[in-house]
C-alpha cells in the first residue's frame, strides 16, 4: 500500500475547539501528518498552547479566537483561513458545550446554549466551508458526534438532541455533496478523558463507566485523532455518510 494515501501534506485543516481535549489531539495529529492547521476556539491562551506544540515539531498552525455559535465569528474564521492559506481542504467540527441536568429540570436557556453551539453553529460553519470546497471540487468534513447520538445517556437532553442532529446531518450532507467530491463523516467517541468529561469521570458513574468499557480504560484524545486523520486523508476517499464509533468496545459490550 502507498502510505502517501495517509498523508495530509499540502492540505489546510480547520479544527474547532482545538485548545483542549479531542480538538487539541486532532489538530496536533493533523499537523504531524503534514497539514497546515487553523486552530479555532474561544480561549486564545489554550489555542496558543496547541500552536506551541505544533510549531515545536516544525508544523504550521494559525490561531483564530472565535465562537462557532456566533455568525460573525464563523464568517471571520473561514475568511481568515482563506486569506492566510488560500484554501480549506478539511473541516473538523469538534467545538461543543454541555449542560448536565435531569430533563424534568432542564432550563430553556441551557437548551438554547447547547443547541446553538453544537448543532446550529456546526451546520452553518460547515455550510461556509463547503461553499469553498464545492468551488474546488474537494473537501473532507469530519463531525465529532457522540455515543449520545446513538444510545441513551442520562441527564444531557440538549446534548443528545444536538449530537443526534449531527448524525442525521451527516447522512443528508453526504448525499448532497458527494457529486462535488466532498466526504463527510462523523466520529462518535466513547468516554474520552477531557476537561468536559472530568466531572463524570470523578463521579460514581465514572466508576461504572470504567468497569463497563471492555478495554478497561477511559479513552484519550489521541485515540480519536488517528481516526480523524484517516477520514481527512486520501485513504478514505470512498467513505462518506458514516458514523464511526470509537469507544473501547462500549457499544459492543451492551
Amino acid at each position: 500500500m502507498n502510505l502517501e494515501r495517509f498523508s495530509l501534506k499540502g492540505r489546510v485543516a480547520i479544527v474547532t475547539g482545538a485548545g483542549t481535549g479531542i480538538g487539541q489531539g486532532i489538530a496536533t495529529a493533523m499537523a504531524e501528518s503534514g497539514a497546515r492547521v487553523v486552530l479555532a476556539g474561544r480561549t486564545r491562551s489554550r489555542l496558543e498552547e496547541t500552536e506551541e506544540t505544533i510549531k515545536g515539531f516544525g508544523g504550521e498552525a494559525l490561531v483564530v479566537e472565535t465562537d462557532v455559535s456566533d455568525r460573525d465569528g464563523r464568517e471571520s474564521l473561514v475568511a481568515t483561513a482563506l486569506e492566510t492559506w488560500k484554501q480549506i481542504d478539511i473541516l473538523v467540527n469538534n467545538a461543543g458545550v454541555n449542560v448536565r441536568t435531569p430533563p424534568e429540570d432542564y432550563r430553556e436557556e441551557d437548551w438554547d446554549h447547547v443547541v446553538e453551539t453544537n448543532l446550529k453553529g456546526t451546520f452553518f460553519l460547515t455550510q461556509l466551508a463547503a461553499r469553498h470546497m464545492i468551488e474546488r471540487k474537494y473537501g473532507k468534513i469530519i463531525q465529532i458526534a457522540s455515543l449520545a447520538a446513538i444510545t441513551g445517556i442520562p441527564h444531557i437532553p440538549a446534548y443528545t438532541a444536538a449530537k443526534g442532529g449531527i448524525a442525521s446531518m451527516t447522512y443528508q450532507l453526504a448525499i448532497d455533496w458527494a457529486p462535488h467530491n466532498i466526504n463527510i463523516n462523523s466520529i462518535c467517541p466513547g468516554y474520552i478523558r477531557t476537561p468536559l468529561t472530568r466531572p463524570v469521570e470523578e463521579s460514581e458513574r465514572g466508576t461504572y463507566i470504567l468497569n463497563r468499557v471492555p478495554v478497561g480504560r477511559w479513552g484519550e484524545p489521541e485515540d480519536i485523532a488517528g481516526t480523524a486523520v484517516f477520514l481527512a486523508a486520501p485513504a478514505s476517499d470512498f467513505l462518506t455518510g458514516q458514523l464511526i464509533v470509537v469507544d473501547g468496545g462500549w457499544m459492543a459490550g451492551g
